[in-house]
């Protein structure tokens, strides 16, 4: 899986806003706190902002806020929200896409990267990132040496 560089900058900015709680946080502080691009985090916040997770205000008293508890946001939210959807294949979903011949279990295998990726994504709150208390299941995958093995 790629990570991008809007996807890592959106997931650090809400964990930023969870981190700093209900008061709306300036764009400035956001990008100078996570060491964000000020143009690119205008970009994401605008993204994160039509994707429902966050709310803003204009003036000297506004800022940007979580749209819902960090508790209710997971990361697949935050990927959806600036990205789409967490596998596809050429821009289709896995379930759309049709081989032919000995190609034809692929469909299966990039369901099967789909439903992994939901497992670590849909389990992780912005909550538990900021809050630095991962679930275990996260604990226990990382432990494994491999996991750290780069290939």
């Amino acid at each position: 899986m790629h990570i991008t560089a809007k996807v890592d900058y959106a997931v650090r900015t809400l964990v930023e806003l969870a981190a700093v709680g209900p008061d709306p946080a300036k764009a400035e502080f956001l990008a100078k706190s996570q060491v964000i691009p000020h143009k690119f985090l205008e970009a994401v916040l605008s993204d994160l902002r039509r994707g429902g997770l966050v709310n803003s205000r204009r003036g000297p008293d506004g800022g940007y806020w979580l749209a819902r508890s960090a508790d209710e946001i997971t990361i697949a939210d935050v990927i959806r929200a600036v990205e789409g959807p967490l596998a596809s294949i050429r821009g289709q979903r896995p379930e759309d896409v049709d081989y032919g011949g000995p190609a034809t279990p692929l469909k299966e295998v990039w369901i099967a990267v789909r439903v992994n990726l939901r497992a670590v994504l849909e389990n992780v709150t912005l909550t538990d990132v900021a809050g630095g208390e991962l679930p275990e299941f996260i604990h226990e995958l990382t432990a494994d040496p491999e996991a750290w093995n780069r290939r």
